[in-house]
């Protein structure tokens, strides 16, 4: 695990735990729809918690993990470039997830389930992974060469590929779903599960719950290697996957209806993903400093976002000329 002590991890991911239990038991407790208005709140309880933490770090990282190859400052500065990576890389998810529970017509009121659920899942995946890949980097160096090349890849690819339909009834992972268990033909309030005569059989929920699943892990496949490119310390890898996760349910509420407006949202992303790649191909040769990348990031943001609301404005002025001026 690193040069943390397993004190830190265990303390960190009871934390998380217990956010995630006040969330569900306490101000989710029941099903609703949430609003824009929550959403809002909840977004912001997620980043300033997550900016809090990233202060902590910033002045106790040498005391908590003796030894480490980061100052305080550069851990801090690591853990801020990979939460504005993660974050950043969540907006593509989002849309795939609306369009997911689009296609499933999902009850605005159960969506919240589906989402939590669907998060503890993907923290539990993420975990696996961010291990797995610190444990091949410290191994095999080299293989931070196929990350790279690999992010480039899929920058590229995602930068010049056209929007794809979603078909969820060709994921070969819901066909294996329908032959093993029986599915019901309508949802029955929020439950994954009923038993009916004797048997038990799954709800369309449940269906949704598997495919935001997967949709996650396609989507890590692409954000953890992003994020080594930026720091190898899986601590501080781990820690801003989770807050980046942790906030992306109430971010989805919040941006789901209008994720149309960011057109070039995408390209910005693939931006990222190409430089990051190309990053992480140098490292050996030329090692590009940290606070570069986040300049880099937050430039591509900044434009991509801008230029994606000029295009926005620019459109709805054509249709509604009556209203300017």
């Amino acid at each position: 695990m690193g040069t943390e002590s397993i004190g830190l991890w265990i303390g960190f991911n009871v934390f998380v735990l217990a956010m995630l239990g006040l969330d569900l038991g306490v101000f989710h407790r029941k099903a609703h729809v949430v609003s824009l208005k929550e959403a809002t709140v909840w977004s912001g309880v997620w980043i300033s918690i997550a900016l809090l933490f990233n202060l902590g770090i910033l002045y106790f990282w040498e005391t908590l993990v003796p030894g480490s190859t980061y100052s305080n400052h550069e851990a801090a500065l690591a853990f801020f470039t990979g939460y504005l990576i993660e974050k950043s890389l969540s907006a593509d998810n989002i849309f795939v997830i609306a369009l997911i529970f689009s296609y499933f017509a999902v009850p605005a009121v159960y969506q919240h389930r589906v989402l939590f659920w669907g998060i503890l899942g993907a923290l539990v995946m993420r975990a696996a992974m961010i291990l797995v890949g610190a444990a091949l980097i410290k191994e095999f160096h080299w293989i931070i060469y196929v990350f790279g090349a690999f992010l480039i890849f899929t920058g590229i690819k995602m930068g010049t590929s056209k929007n794809e339909q979603l078909d969820p009834e060709a994921n070969p992972i819901i066909k294996l779903v329908r032959r093993l268990i029986p599915v019901t033909d309508q949802y029955h309030d929020d439950r994954f599960f009923i038993r009916q005569t004797g048997k038990w059989l799954a709800t369309p929920l449940f269906l949704v719950l598997i495919l935001v699943e997967t949709t996650d892990l396609i989507f890590a496949v692409d954000s953890i290697p992003a994020i080594f490119a930026i720091t190898q310390e899986p601590f501080l890898v781990y820690t801003s996957n989770v807050f980046a996760i942790l906030g992306l349910r109430s971010l989805y509420f919040l941006l789901a209806g209008v994720m149309d407006k960011f057109h070039y949202l995408k390209l910005g992303l693939a931006v990222i993903l190409t430089f990051i790649g190309v990053k992480m191909v140098l490292i050996d040769v030329f090692k590009i400093p940290t606070f570069v990348s986040l300049g880099v990031i937050g430039l591509v943001l900044v434009v991509a976002v801008s230029a994606s609301l000029l295009r926005a404005k620019r459109l709805t002025t054509q249709v509604h000329p009556e209203e300017v001026g």
